[in-house]
């Protein structure tokens, strides 16, 4: 007789059996490791289950019974970008350096199914925690609403006092950069945005205001970006036709580029009349004509805090926190004083 998965057209997931047996996912992790919380009601109908779709867990998974299985699963998007690419590195370079290997599962929408795909191919895997790096509004509170067998750590969009979750102080580099134009003479900084459904953009948008109101002063153009060096090339066309502005801060060194080249096609001097500085410190920020100022994140450090804050939780920590590490502005020549 056929088997109920050959219907699914893909070998069944624990997601399946928990929906075939009426139970959470976590339920059927439970069954799978012997645990004896489980009703003997509840694990006949999960096993039942499990041989209707002919579920099977792959030989690393059997680890999962005794919890060591040494590997740390890992969620992130956007691998395309400079700073999500980074953090991926940085966790894995730092989960071999403690003795444990990173499986890596890229999420290409923000969906509950996306997500709980991702959990269940990492625990089949049997990894022992799971970290998430994804900075979208809508993700993280899809991540929050998981129910999870294993602990789990989120390492973008993070705010300050987060338990479980490890991250970059946005709004203090954003100030740091703000402030710097500020400490220049300009009066009042423009802001191009990331796209506001990253919390991450949010937080470097707040800092941008929160500079200028520490100043008593107004701050000057919001812009909208996609992180895009295209979205900040039509932020500088813009820019350039408005003789008010003498300094920016762009919420990525992507549109920073795409900025500082929209001013040069409209002859505008950088930093004789805007200055720029950008946020990220890609490896060609220094290479650029004029180099770009802009806000550094420590992302090894980064990647060493989230694989302590998740050995921690796996010691039996309950909930641990970690400061947010705070940003460096790295200064070169996009910045000058204003010519009034």
């Amino acid at each position: 007789m056929a088997r109920a998965s050959e219907g699914l057209g893909r070998a069944p997931s624990m997601t399946d059996v928990a929906a075939a047996a009426g139970v959470s996912h976590q339920t059927v992790s439970r069954v799978l490791n012997g645990s004896e919380l489980v009703r003997d009601e509840t694990r006949t109908r999960v096993l039942a289950a499990i041989a209707e779709l002919g579920y099977r867990r792959n030989n690393a998974a059997r680890l999962l019974v005794t919890n060591r299985s040494h590997r740390i699963g890992m969620i992130s998007a956007h691998l395309v970008l400079h700073g999500p690419s980074m953090i991926a590195v940085s966790v894995q370079d730092a989960g071999h350096k403690a003795g444990y290997d990173v499986s890596l599962v890229a999420v290409e929408d923000f969906t509950a199914q996306s997500l709980r795909e991702a959990v269940d191919r990492l625990l089949d895997e049997a990894v022992e925690a799971i970290v998430v790096a994804v900075a979208h509004r809508e993700a993280l509170g899809q991540v929050r609403s998981l129910e999870m067998p294993v602990p789990l750590v989120v390492v973008q969009g993070v705010s300050d006092g987060q338990r479980m979750a490890v991250g970059i102080d946005q709004e203090a580099g954003a100030c740091l950069a703000v402030e710097h134009l500020l400490d220049l003479g300009h009066r009042h900084v423009a802001h191009v945005t990331g796209p506001l459904e990253w919390v991450e953009a949010g937080q470097r948008r707040a800092g941008w205001r929160s500079a200028h109101e520490q100043r008593h002063v107004l701050p000057g153009p919001e812009l909208s970006g996609d992180w895009s060096p295209e979205s900040g090339y039509q932020a500088g066309l813009r820019i350039a036709e408005d003789p008010d502005v003498t300094a920016v801060f762009v919420a990525n060194d992507g549109m920073a580029i795409g900025l500082m080249y929209a001013l040069h096609e409209k002859g505008r001097d950088v930093p004789g009349e805007i200055s720029v500085v950008g946020f990220d410190n890609v490896p060609e920020a220094r290479y650029l004509w004029p180099a770009l100022t802009t806000v550094d994140q420590e992302f090894s450090l980064l990647g060493r805090r989230a694989v302590e804050l998740t050995l921690r939780a796996l010691g039996g920590e309950v909930d641990p926190s970690a400061e947010l590490i705070r940003p460096a502005l790295v200064v070169r020549d996009s910045t000058g004083p204003p010519r009034y």
